[in-house]
């Protein structure tokens, strides 16, 4: 089931659907019976390129995943934020990937993502001097893994290796809200991945028992409140954002679909 969902998943992503519409199409223009079903194929396919590298359209679609739960604020004197998180005996920061580099920090060698993440969870459990850090993520045969490489990133940042949990047996969400269930039982969780992940992980560790507060980082649909001509331009920038919104928002369906079989 892993691996069908990564398959199907791959072939709905913005550039590889436009890639597949686009070489069907072609393939079809040279049947005399299917030319115009290839005409429309292709240009469908540059429609939905043109519409998923623009910056307008990618913050449209993102926005809304990354809306859904409020950012922990900074820690001030009010105390308001700190009261977010106040009672977490876990802050649990999932993964999201990194490359192997010798020579390299480990804060070096995580994703934008990873970093951001591990930076949210390590100010948060700042706030939490009883709390441990759960960090995940699986490594192939002979490198270290993701949750080892977020683990020394934690360490470099301060926090005590004896604080830390390394998750990496978890492959995806749904085996990291069960690791993470295990480890905390019933108690209170500040969950930590990216703002535009936070809603299918909040519904994957709501249904594996996890009490969490959502605490979401690594904000991506950033743009200017105000009209600019620069706002509807075209990039390969806006195609990644398209991207990361499109496989949420198929995941999303994806845990909707599993719930109903």
């Amino acid at each position: 089931m892993f691996w069908l969902k990564k398959a199907v998943s791959f072939w709905l992503m913005p550039l590889p659907l436009c890639v597949a519409l686009l070489v069907a199409g072609v393939l079809l223009l040279g049947l005399s019976s299917r030319q115009r079903l290839g005409r429309w194929l292709a240009m469908a396919s540059a429609v939905l390129l043109i519409g998923f590298s623009s910056n307008f359209v990618s913050i449209q679609i993102l926005r809304p995943l990354e809306d859904r739960y409020p950012a922990v604020p900074e820690f001030g004197p009010d105390g308001a934020a700190a009261a977010a998180v106040a009672g977490c005996r876990f802050v649990a920061v999932l993964g999201s990937g990194h490359s192997p580099m010798p020579g390299v920090s480990a804060t070096g060698q995580l994703t934008a993502s990873g970093l951001a993440r591990l930076v949210e969870a390590v100010r948060i459990l700042r706030m939490l001097p009883e709390a441990r850090l759960i960090v995940s993520g699986p490594g192939r045969p002979g490198e270290r893994s993701h949750g080892a490489v977020l683990a020394a990133g934690a360490e470099s940042l301060g926090v005590s290796a004896s604080r830390i949990t390394v998750v990496d047996t978890a492959h995806d969400t749904a085996e990291e809200a069960r690791a993470v269930a295990a480890l905390a039982g019933g108690a209170r969780t500040a969950l930590v991945t990216s703002a535009w992940h936070m809603p299918r992980a909040a519904h994957l560790f709501r249904q594996a028992g996890v009490n969490f507060v959502a605490c979401p980082a690594d904000y991506v649909a950033r743009s200017d409140p105000s009209f600019r001509l620069t706002g509807l331009r075209i990039d390969s920038e806006s195609l990644g954002r398209s991207t990361l919104a499109v496989h949420e928002w198929v995941g999303l369906a994806w845990t909707r679909l599993r719930e109903l079989i």
